[in-house]
Formats: structure tokens, C-alpha cells, sequence
């Protein structure tokens, strides 16, 4: 049922669902890119195509969810972008490679410099509160897997349900939070120039007409982006960080390289690459959308290598004791009745 609920998600957005940022075309090719892209060393569970196909139909549900209202939009519209200035930095005032440990911590540099997060917007933190998720959701699993097997004879079934459990919510978090991965990758959500040039020094005389966002991410993606290129552009699959820290700096570089490609784009609207769908305008949106997957998958597999030395329960038990069988827990230590 799984499979074929995924799959017609899948049908329905290829065929004509609404735009949204990076286009529904372009988060579901980001996301099933970044899937078929997993290395071996990952639990098999998240390489099946039922897998593939859910997490991948997964990729707009955010897009989909916005307009239900008050305090909902305001509060979570702007985890989709980050207002990044031509000097690499936020508001002027916090470097987009250099930043704050915490949201509080964003927001109160923010605040300082006279603006406030929810005006500049907070996608580094989106993607690492995902990630962060995602580490936990495999560290259950890891524990999980080993319990169902290892544990005593009242609770190993118990520990298999639960397993059960957490690969679905495992394949919800991964396809949700791909969602914020992948806007990283559409220079338009790492810019203050996201929609026009606006209200900047523009030597260049780049476009400052409302319109550009939607069409490049809209239109021109649904009839020029191809699952089988960008999956040619993926790269390979990169050693992942040792450490929760080396990946915020992972993610850090991710979106300032994004931001770097600001002003590329718009020499590409400048020359008509985006009207006339020139092979370097084309090659271009590819191009990013295989970044955005080859950063879904590179976190992924940084969650499930970071997940071994993850806590899981209450009170807290490392993952690593309880694979090495020094601690054997029962399920009341993860919630269970």
C-alpha cells in the first residue's frame, strides 16, 4: 500500500501539480536523486524502492502545507531562505560561514544589528535541526535492530515493532527535511537579490522585474530538469563528517557556495538563457539541483555513520554500549508500556 500511495504522489506531481519554490519537479528529483545516490554501508531499508519512492514524493510537502494559517506560515515560511548580502554576510552582521550555535544565538546577533530572524530568514538551522532528527531517528534504529534480537525474551518483540516504527518515521523526516536541503541548493533562497535585484548597487544592470524566482524555479525546472542528468551530475559519494560540528561547517559551505552562484544566474537571465532555455541555462539549474542531492545524500549518510555514538532513552544510553552489549535495555527505557 506504502509503495502504491508513493508512487501515485509521485504520478500527480510529474504531471502537473503546482509550482512552489525549486517547483515541485525539482524537490522530487532532488530527493529520489539523493536516494538511488546511497552508498552500500547504509541500512538497506533506506535504499528500497519503496523507499525511494515515499521519501522522493515526499521532497514538495512543505510547499504543499503553506497557507494553513496563523501562527503557522510566519513561523515556518522563512526556514525555507536566507537573505545573504553581496559581502557574504547576513544583515551585515553574522558571516554566513561563521554561524551562531543556536537559533537563540542567530537571532540575538540578528536583533542587534536591528533585524530578527524571521526578516532574514533561517535555513542553515532548518537543515541542521533535520539532520539532527535524522541522527536520532537512526540511532533508534541502530539500538532498535540490535534489541529485537538481543534483549531479553519479554521485550524482543517489542523492539521489532518499534524498529518498524522508526523506519517509517525515518523515511518521513529524510523526505520532509530534503525539502530545506534542496532549497540550499536554488541560489534564490541564499540572496537578498531573490526576486529582482532590488534596491542595490547593480553595476551590471542585472534584471530588477518580480519574476525571475518563479520562473526559474517554477516553469523553466518542470520542462527542462531530467532525473537521468542530474543523477549524471551527483557526485560521488564524499567521506562524511566524523562529528555533529563537521557537519555544520559541511552545511555552512553548502550554502555559501549556493550564494556564489547568485550573480552566475543572473547573467544567465541577462543573456535570455532562461527564455530561450540556452544549454548553458539548462546545464546550470541541473547543475544545482545535483548539488542539492549530492548534499541530501552526503547528510544522510553523515547521520547514519554520526547515529553509532548518538544517546537513545531515558535516562539517556549511548548507542555504542548498548551495540557492544555492555547495557541491555528494556523497552520502558524507550517509552514502551
Amino acid at each position: 500500500m506504502l509503495r502504491k500511495i508513493a508512487a501515485f504522489a509521485l504520478l500527480f506531481a510529474l504531471q502537473g501539480a503546482p509550482a512552489f519554490a525549486w517547483g515541485t519537479t525539482g524537490h522530487l528529483i532532488i530527493n529520489r536523486a539523493a536516494m538511488l545516490a546511497l552508498p552500500a554501508s547504509v541500512p538497506s531499508f533506506l535504499r528500497a524502492q519503496v523507499a525511494i519512492d515515499e521519501v522522493s514524493a515526499l521532497g514538495p510537502e512543505l510547499d504543499r502545507s503553506k497557507g494553513s494559517g496563523r501562527p503557522h506560515d510566519p513561523d515556518s515560511d522563512p526556514g525555507h531562505y536566507v537573505d545573504v548580502d553581496d559581502g557574504g554576510t547576513i544583515a551585515g552582521a553574522i558571516p554566513l560561514g561563521a554561524l551562531p550555535g543556536s537559533r537563540e544565538a542567530y537571532d540575538a546577533a540578528l536583533d542587534s544589528a536591528g533585524t530578527d530572524e524571521y526578516r532574514q530568514g533561517f535555513l542553515p538551522y532548518s537543515i541542521i535541526d533535520g539532520w539532527q532528527q535524522v541522527r536520532k531517528d537512526l540511532a533508534y534504529w541502530r539500538a532498535d535492530n540490535y534489541l529485537s534480537v538481543h534483549a531479553g525474551a519479554r521485550d524482543r518483540a517489542w523492539f521489532a515493532r518499534d524498529r518498524a516504527l522508526r523506519e517509517m518515521l525515518t523515511l518521513r523526516d529524510v523526505g520532509v527535511w530534503g525539502h530545506y536541503v534542496g532549497d540550499g541548493s536554488q541560489p534564490l533562497h541564499v540572496t537578498v537579490h531573490y526576486n529582482g535585484w532590488g534596491r542595490y548597487p547593480n553595476p551590471r544592470h542585472y534584471t530588477g522585474r518580480r519574476g525571475l524566482h518563479s520562473l526559474f524555479e517554477g516553469a523553466f525546472t518542470r520542462d527542462h530538469a531530467r532525473l537521468s542528468a542530474v543523477l549524471h551530475l551527483v557526485s560521488r559519494n564524499a567521506a562524511p563528517p566524523g562529528s555533529p560540528h563537521g557537519v555544520i561547517a559541511q552545511i555552512q559551505a553548502y550554502l555559501r557556495v549556493t550564494s556564489a552562484q547568485t550573480e552566475p544566474l543572473y547573467e544567465l537571465e541577462k543573456s535570455g538563457g532562461f527564455r530561450f532555455a540556452t544549454p548553458q541555462a539548462v546545464n546550470f539549474m541541473q547543475q544545482q539541483l545535483a548539488r542539492g542531492a549530492s548534499e541530501l545524500r552526503d547528510l544522510v549518510v553523515a547521520a547514519w555513520t554520526s547515529s553509532a555514538n548518538a544517546a537513545v532513552g531515558y535516562p539517556e544510553i549511548n548507542v555504542a554500549d548498548i551495540l557492544q552489549g555492555r547495557i541491555l535495555p528494556s523497552r520502558e527505557a524507550f517509552g514502551g508500556d
